[in-house]
């Protein structure tokens, strides 16, 4: 019951948030609400996609080697600095300045990270290596959720307490 309880929560309520950056009241033009969770999605995917290219081609140091054998510090900087970079750069998209893009930027890269980390763990705990095969070497599409599912209710809170009206 607990597995399922969990499942859901992780499944159903941590993703919600990603459709309810569309709900918000942003300051100045509230048609940037779509773009906001664009920009969002965008750089918590980008930071995933390269995290796992730099941990290829230049990883040493595993991060967790128990829970996540492939995650490496060396990717986790290379793919989180990369993904800022983006994320900074599409500062004229959000409701954000430069500076506030590049702080949000980080935000979603470090929960996303901890996002995959802690359900790598559930995973392992399950006796899974990924939720399916989609994608050679990185997992299926509910792969692609682990990520989301942290960094959007952080983002979500941050947009909705400091940017909003």
């Amino acid at each position: 019951m607990t597995k399922i309880q969990w499942g859901v929560l992780i499944t159903v309520y941590c993703i919600s948030y990603v459709p309810a950056l569309l709900l918000l009241n942003l300051h100045g033009d509230p048609g940037r609400n779509q773009l906001l969770m664009i920009y969002m999605l965008i750089v918590v995917q980008i930071s995933d996609v390269l995290q796992y290219v730099f941990g290829k081609l230049f990883g040493k140091h595993p991060i967790a080697p128990r829970v996540s054998p492939s995650k490496t510090v060396e990717g986790f900087v290379g793919g989180g600095l990369s993904a800022i970079a983006i994320g900074t750069a599409l500062w004229r998209i959000t409701p954000f300045t430069l500076l506030q893009a590049c702080g949000m930027s980080a935000v979603i890269v470090v929960t996303g990270f901890f996002g995959g980390l802690s359900l790598s763990a559930a995973k392992r705990s399950l006796g899974a290596k990924d939720w399916g095969s989609m994608i050679e070497g990185h997992g299926g599409m509910l792969d692609r959720f682990d990520s989301i599912s942290f960094a959007a209710p952080v983002f979500f809170h941050l947009c909705r307490y400091y940017f909003t009206d």
